[in-house]
This record gives C-alpha cells, structure tokens and sequence, in this order.
C-alpha cells in the first residue's frame, strides 16, 4: 500500500453509474433524448434553478450563455487572470474583448478589480467560483446592477457550493440570485462527471429557449421532441447555432452522479477539514480559505507554499511529493503567461500583480471521494514531510 502510487485524481465511478449506462444503450436512444431531460430535471431541482440545459462540455454551457445574450463583437466581458483557458476562449469566440480582473487572497476574482476595469464598452461580468469557493456575488452583482451589466458565472468548480444559503445556479429574482446564467462543467476530474458535458441554468424563459435552439446547430426542435411528438419529421433552422447537445448516455451517467453529490461533497469536506488540521499550524504553507457564508464544495484543495520559508521551488516541492508517490498539480497558469495570451500580458489594463505574486505558490493536492482515509493520510504525511526536509535554515534560525 505504501509504495501504491496516489493519483492527482480518481473518479467515483460505481455500480449506479454503470446500470445507468446499461440501461440507456438499451433503450436504443443514444443521442439527448428522455435521460437528458431526466437530468436537466434533476439537476434543475437540485440547484433550484428555474430553467437548465444539459450540454457538453461547461465550455459549450458558457459560450451559450454568451452567445444567447447577444454579447459580441464591440463589446467587453471582464472576467479572472486566474482560470482554465476556457473561460477566455468563450469571449473570444464570440467576438467580444476579454478584460482581466485580478484576485483575493482566496484566488476568487476581486470586485475592486472589476471596478477598476469597467469601460463603456463593458457588457458582461464572468466570476470564476475557484475551488468551489463562491465568489462575493453580492458586490459583483451591485456592480452590475450599477452599470446594466449581464453577470454570467463560472461554475465549474461549484456544483454542491452554496452562497448565503442559495445553490449556486439557483438564478433568477425568486431565488434572490441576480445572475442571468450559470455554467456548470462535468468533466472527468470534476465533482460531477459524466466523463465530457455541462449544464447551464438560465434566469429567463428567453435565455434558456435560445441557448437551447443554439445548442442544436439553430434548429427548432431536437430529434426526441420530433419523434415523441407523433413521429414528426419536420423542422426549422431560427438560428446559426453549433453541435452542443449531451447524449443520453452521458446523461445516464451523470444522473447517477447527481444523487450521490451530498454524500460525495460530506467525503471531501471531511477530508479538506483533515488537511487543514493537518497543515494549519506549518508557517511554511497556508491552507486554503473558507466562508462562513458559503458551502465550498471543495473541488480542490490549494496549499499556497510560503516559498521564503522554503529551500525549494514550487516546482521541486511537487517532484518531491511524486518520489514518495503522491501526484500534485497547479490550479492555474495564468492567463497572461499563455502564449497564445501573450498580448493580454502586454496591455496595462491586463496587469494583475496579486495574481503574478500568488502563481508560483499554489499546489493543488488529491482530493477526491475515491481516496481511501490512509491515501488521505499518506498525502498529509507526504506534504509535512517535504516541508521538513525543505525548510529553510535561516527562517528555523530566526524562530
């Protein structure tokens, strides 16, 4: 067992959600048929959304939202220097001009940042819930409100968060939740997964009508509405749309994963309290940060290494914990030292210097329902112990 190498990840997958593969090959309909909508039902209820749209991928549920609020060319969408590639390739794709916030100490985007950023040509503002920490909503939507701005939000992380109470995704005034749309990612590493696919949750009847007749190359009605609907075989094209339905098999998937989230999310914030009783008195890194006011559905954990403290490079400090066998990663490269970014990094407005200070001290560590309590242990051992290998003489000598 201690010579068993501890991936960075390893999905949940069981017997619920290979019976509910099974049953959807033999049910014959492959595409998004029932069990799409079955999900969408589901899932809808779960974050207590007023509308949903299960697609493929979260990256597929942001450009839709985009796209459906006629945000495009001309405008400007501001949006965190610290998330995947994906957030900033749907502004792009659309037309629109991306605008770099920088963040908190807690990795979440900074509304004084946003402030800071506004223009004339601002149209949209996309948080990122990082880790599965909520963001402060309620300053970006005062800031929206202010300046008649659309609030679109990143969740990949986040299925499972909570903000004051209210699931994230649960948009829409009855939810007292001011954002317009949602998305949700569901790929293999995350808390959910049906292995590739997303949803997004809409706050209108309008938004959620047209992102799903995008979502199916702009025709009208899908092919399980035509065939339920006495075999119709007729269509329209209303829009020029793309290719981002889910299959039922995803869905069939996914479906199983979404009754289990409670008892997955009470697995890792049991084993993230554990890490951070674990780390939480070594000066030598911080534990992640936490909200009273939220539930973080905790689909990361990301130790910051206070490197002055340490003889090692953030780099050096992950090789040393895949020699005693645990896998780490970094959550994220920032946008700007991306090549294909490059020209963010070289515009003034783009300078995130918080975000530059906080990158190379970040450490995502395995966190995940699949972990057994000894793989959780071995990890915390692991970290302790690079650390009191690494830790630098002068620092112990000045304590």
């Amino acid at each position: 067992m201690e010579n068993t190498f501890i991936p960075f990840h390893r999905p949940s997958v069981g017997q619920p959600e290979i019976d509910g593969v099974v049953a959807a090959l033999k049910a014959g309909w492959l595409n998004s048929g029932p069990r799409a909508a079955q999900f969408e039902e589901e899932f809808r209820s779960y974050v207590r959304a007023p509308f949903s749209l299960a697609v493929n991928s979260g990256t597929a549920a942001m450009h839709l939202a985009l796209a459906a609020l006629g945000v495009g060319p001309g405008d400007e969408v501001i949006t965190t220097s610290l998330t995947f590639c994906a957030t900033v390739n749907c502004i792009a794709h659309i037309g629109a001009k991306p605008v770099l916030a920088d963040v908190r100490p807690d990795c979440n985007i900074d509304p004084d940042s946003i402030a800071e950023k506004l223009s004339e040509r601002t149209r949209a503002l996309v948080p990122v819930h990082f880790a599965g920490l909520p963001c402060d909503m309620d300053a970006i939507w005062r800031i929206a409100r202010k300046n008649n701005l659309f609030v679109i939000e990143d969740a990949a992380h986040a299925v499972g968060s909570r903000y004051h109470g209210s699931p994230i995704g649960a948009v829409g005034a009855a939810q007292s939740h001011a954002s317009d749309a949602v998305a949700f990612s569901f790929y293999a590493t995350k808390n959910l997964t049906n292995g590739e696919g997303g949803m997004l949750t809409a706050a209108s009847q309008e938004l959620a009508d047209k992102a799903r007749v995008l979502s199916l190359n702009g025709v009208s009605r899908d092919a399980w509405n035509r065939y339920s609907e006495c075999g119709s075989w007729y269509y329209e094209t209303a829009e020029c749309g793309f290719k981002y339905n889910l299959s039922d098999i995803q869905t069939a998937l996914g479906i199983a994963q979404l009754r289990q989230q409670e008892d997955f999310l009470t697995t890792r914030t049991a084993y993230a309290n554990f890490y951070n009783e674990q780390f939480s008195g070594i000066e030598e890194v911080e534990i992640p940060s936490d909200s009273a006011n939220c539930r973080h559905a905790w689909h990361l954990y990301v130790l910051k290494l206070n490197l002055g403290r340490l003889t090692v490079t953030r780099a050096q400090f992950i090789d040393a914990l895949r020699e005693k066998g645990i896998g780490a990663s970094v959550h994220f490269i920032p946008i700007p030292k991306h090549p294909f970014f490059a020209p963010y990094a070289d515009d003034q407005r783009n300078h995130c210097p918080r975000t530059v200070e906080m990158y190379p001290r970040l450490v995502s560590l395995p966190l995940y329902p699949a972990m057994s309590t000894a793989e959780v242990e071995r990890v915390a051992d692991g970290v302790k112990s690079v650390v009191e290998r690494h830790r630098s003489t002068a620092m112990a000598m000045a304590v």
